[in-house]
């Protein structure tokens, strides 16, 4: 099969890695008058539209969230990923602790798979190289190769986790293979951070992905409930042991809808005092 046109002067594969390949919207031509002012100030900003296109040779499969394939081409078939009952219950229970899709459809054959458009920014992990695997923040998966496998991981105290108004159980990858992670913030702005039998401690749920053997845990940021009052930091999240963390520099916005109808306001208000007078 030959796709033409995947890629031309206003779309290219920006990142590539294995059979993964991200498609990144550099000029986005498919606008409307009404809204052509708001994507122009968008573009300028950086924020483009991405999408993850897979190649299967038939050897290969890759494991996608629900509802996230926009189209493929070739002899492709998708199966639901449940292998019963009690694996379906499970899944649930993944679903309802982690805030990631129940049932993560698998699609094997030759041909190319093509998902969603998304204006988040996209990470594409070799899960080999993270060793005993890598834990991910809620709400990051987005596909991953056949060969990756998922569980749930929980915090050691619990309790404190609560109190500190985190997740108290993540999403972890181990195996081998490529995942696609959806992140606010791009690879290039990321801290990553080496421990050497070492601690991390982090004000916030700034870490988006870490290596799954590192304890972690929440914790006060001093010995006493009142040092911590005095401080002004309260709980923080503490990674201890040998492995890396990928941590953003700031703080990732509450809502990618928000942040782009907050574009689109400073759009509107530009293009209405230009064209206005």
């Amino acid at each position: 099969m030959n796709v033409k046109n995947f890629e031309n002067e206003g779309r290219k594969f920006a990142v590539n890695k294995g059979n993964f390949h991200v498609l990144e919207y550099l000029v986005d031509s498919s606008v409307s008058p009404s809204n052509a002012a708001t994507e122009y100030f968008m573009s300028k900003m950086g924020v483009h539209r991405r999408q993850v296109a897979i190649e299967l040779n038939g050897n290969n499969s890759a494991i996608i969230q629900a509802g996230a394939m926009q189209w493929m081409a070739g002899d492709i078939q998708a199966t639901s990923g449940v292998k019963g009952v009690g694996d379906l219950l499970g899944k649930v229970v993944k679903s309802a602790v982690t805030k990631e899709s129940a049932v993560k459809p698998e699609y094997t054959g030759n041909g190319w798979l093509v998902l969603e458009p998304t204006y988040k920014y996209i990470l594409l992990v070799d899960v080999g190289e993270w060793g005993s695997g890598i834990t991910i923040e809620d709400g990051m998966f987005y596909a991953c190769s056949g060969t990756v496998k998922n569980s749930v991981v929980a915090r050691k105290n619990l309790s404190s986790a609560a109190l500190g108004g985190e997740g108290i159980f993540n999403l972890s990858l181990s195996g081998t293979g490529i995942a696609a992670l959806e992140s606010n913030v791009p690879y290039e702005e990321l801290i990553e951070v080496e421990l050497n039998n070492d601690t991390l401690k982090i004000d916030g749920n700034l870490a988006v992905c870490w290596s799954s053997n590192l304890d972690f845990t929440v914790e006060r940021t001093t010995k006493t409930l009142v040092g911590s009052a005095v401080s002004g930091e309260g709980l923080v999240n503490v990674y201890r042991g040998t492995g890396r963390v990928l941590m953003s520099p700031v703080a990732p916005t509450s809502s990618l809808v928000a942040s782009t109808n907050t574009i689109a306001a400073k759009a509107a208000a530009i293009t209405s005092n230009t064209f206005g007078k």
